[in-house]
């Protein structure tokens, strides 16, 4: 029962005072056993456990306590272990581990502590498990408040995304393309002629244009582990802080992708200089390709924009001209069931209508005339409905752009 008194006991502590008095108790109790203490996030033993790398049996003497909780996306119940003692059975040793939980502000802080019989094999099995649960399978990792977050519902809408529903102007698709796949099959080549095996790409262009597809099919096509920055903000860390976790992060799984979507909104003048130092790791950088979307240029610093060496390929997405206008609307038309169907000369005037739309109102000018039609349900209206949503698009266009320079003021 030493163990159960021991959580009890150490809950009812201030917080500071917890994970010392938890050390100094299990030392006493197991004098003759080697103590490694942590509360790294990587040290998930239950995900290792289920993955069938190793044993874990709970301590049936002492009271383990197993929330449980329900994945809506995947109807299905889960368990999460807050506080527990388990024993462990790994490459033939075993261990007695101690897991605990306890709030702090508005985050909840995981300790665990492993009991072994030398500091060589404890530090093997915890390096073990954190290496595995730091490699990225099936999903994306995104950070957002200090945090990573491993993110499979977006790793499965990268998936549905290739470069074959993409239409972009000129050869802009294929370079891309030609572009990273020559990067990850060169890196012998880099180190033969001593270059710094890793990229910085720049996508550049107004909302709407493909940047943030191109950024999916890529990731969906080049099979490397991605990362995915959502902000450098966080309530109980600097800027700087979590820019070294991301670069830390990134270079744990390189050959990797790290996307930085709207660069210009996670950088600022506090934070830029500790960015570019990061970035300009070149040692440390080996095999990231670092790829960052901007709908304002104008709003980026020189040191990011015109700087060959950390941002050394920029490709521009333009608003999509009558080649690809014309494409973009085939596409769509060919897919449409018989009777929604447009004609040629139908197809070739909403091309004419359309300057100036980007792919999203392109596609936003289908759903909503789609919608429409389904009012009506009669063969060749799609056509005229499709019209009068140019006219109510191009509105919302305007009113789009004014003020969104009005609050540029």
């Amino acid at each position: 029962m030493k163990i159960q008194q021991l959580i009890t006991k150490s809950l009812s502590l201030s917080n500071n005072a917890i994970s010392y008095y938890v050390s100094q108790e299990l030392a006493a109790i197991y004098p003759k056993k080697v103590l490694l203490e942590s509360n790294d996030s990587s040290f998930n033993l239950e995900k290792y456990a289920e993955a069938n790398l190793c044993k874990i049996q709970y301590d049936a003497h002492i009271h383990n306590q197993i929330l449980t909780g329900w994945n809506g996306m995947e109807n299905e119940i889960y368990k999460h272990t807050e506080n527990a003692s388990f024993e462990v059975s790994w490459q033939g040793y075993q261990f007695d581990i101690l897991l605990m939980s306890w709030q702090e502000g508005y985050c909840k802080t995981r300790y665990s502590w492993i009991l072994a019989e030398s500091t060589e094999v404890a530090e093997k099995f915890f390096a073990a498990v954190c290496d595995w649960n730091s490699e990225i399978r099936d999903e994306v990792l995104v950070f957002e408040d200090g945090y990573w977050d491993k993110n499979p519902d977006l790793f499965q809408s990268i998936k549905s995304a290739n470069f074959d529903n993409l239409i972009l102007h000129s050869n802009l698709k294929q370079d891309i393309q030609d572009d990273l796949i020559n990067f990850f099959a060169s890196r012998e080549t880099y180190t033969d002629y001593s270059v710094p095996w890793k990229r910085g790409i720049l996508f550049i262009g107004s909302p709407g244009n493909g940047k943030t597809h191109t950024v999916k099919a890529l990731i969906n096509q080049m099979q490397q582990p991605c990362l995915y920055v959502k902000s450098f903000k966080s309530e109980y860390a600097t800027d700087s802080e979590n820019i070294r976790q991301v670069f830390k992060q990134a270079r744990q799984s390189a050959p990797c992708i790290l996307v930085l979507e709207d660069i210009d909104s996670l950088l600022n003048d506090d934070n830029r200089s500790f960015f570019l130092n990061e970035l300009d790791g070149f040692a440390s950088n080996q095999g990231i390709v670092t790829i960052a979307t901007t709908n304002h240029p104008d709003r980026l610093d020189s040191a990011i924009s015109d700087r060959p060496s950390r941002f050394d390929r920029k490709y521009h997405f333009e608003l999509p001209a009558i080649p690809e206008r014309e494409a973009y609307i085939t596409l769509w038309n060919d897919q449409l069931k018989t009777a929604m169907r447009l004609s040629e000369e139908a197809v070739s005037q909403i091309v004419a209508l359309t300057e100036g739309f980007s792919f999203a109102y392109l596609k936003e000018l289908f759903l909503s005339s789609m919608i429409g039609w389904i009012g009506t349900m009669e063969t060749g209206t799609l056509e005229k409905i499709m019209i009068s949503q140019v006219v109510i698009l191009r509105q919302q266009m305007s009113s789009t752009t004014v003020s969104g320079k009005d609050s540029e003021k």
